[in-house]
């Protein structure tokens, strides 16, 4: 079956102040590169993507300074305060008919796999797209509102899953759906959230646990390893 061409869309306009560290988490180092240097170059080399854009922010002082900086792959336009306003930058450089693969500066660790696992979704019938996910395998607590830091109760985590990128929808439908919701004001956490809220079924996609997000500093080491074990597979 032939496809439309996929392309990945990368938000990378954040900040990423849970890090702690002296500028933004997606240019801090791992191994011999940046977290967002490895999370572009590892989509860049997926035989399907066709190109890349990264959308940062418009006073970006680091991207400039890397070696992928003038990439002939790489497309970069100004993001926005929300993650939503970055990926629709993001899209505006796409036709409508063409695939958004959308995933996080900060998930250096995604693997090919993986991608081709959500890529079959182009396939079927049933849903307009898919997203990676992982089944919630610890017992979920909510927080009481009246006392802050103690338990409510304990939420069953049947059918319950963790929500992880790449995210892949067709470019003019995903565009339409986060432009809706911000006029509805839905609360678009991924752009899943803003097809749901659109009304298309979704595609859960089982994904390997080593694609983890970037958040804390403790999460360093463990991309690190993630990292070293795939380049040795590779």
């Amino acid at each position: 079956m032939t496809h439309s061409s996929v392309v990945a869309v990368v938000p990378a306009a954040g900040v990423g102040s849970r890090m702690q560290a002296d500028r933004p988490k997606q240019y801090l180092q791992l191994g011999n590169k940046t977290i967002l240097e490895h999370t572009l170059l590892t989509l860049n080399a997926h035989p399907a993507v066709s190109r890349v854009v990264v959308a940062l922010s418009c006073d970006d002082p680091y991207f400039p300074n890397l070696p992928i900086a003038d990439a002939s792959w790489l497309t970069v336009v100004d993001g926005g305060k929300e993650r939503a306003d970055s990926v629709l930058a993001g899209l505006q450089l796409l036709n409508d008919d063409e695939w958004a693969l959308v995933h996080d500066a900060a998930r250096p660790c995604v693997s090919h796999d993986d991608i081709d696992t959500l890529l079959e979704v182009r396939n079927r019938s049933d849903v307009v797209g898919g997203i990676l996910a992982t089944p919630v395998r610890d017992t979920m607590k909510r927080e009481s509102t009246s006392t802050p830091g103690a338990i409510s109760h304990t939420e069953s985590r049947d059918r319950l899953w963790h929500a992880l990128t790449p995210q892949l929808f067709p470019a003019g439908l995903l565009t339409a759906a986060l432009k809706q919701g911000e006029q509805k004001k839905v609360v678009v956490t991924d752009e899943a959230s803003a097809m749901e809220a659109a009304g298309y079924q979704v595609a859960l996609i089982d994904s390997n646990p080593a694609n983890i997000k970037i958040t804390r500093p403790a999460d360093m080491p463990l991309a690190a390893f993630y990292l070293q074990q795939s380049q040795q597979k590779g």
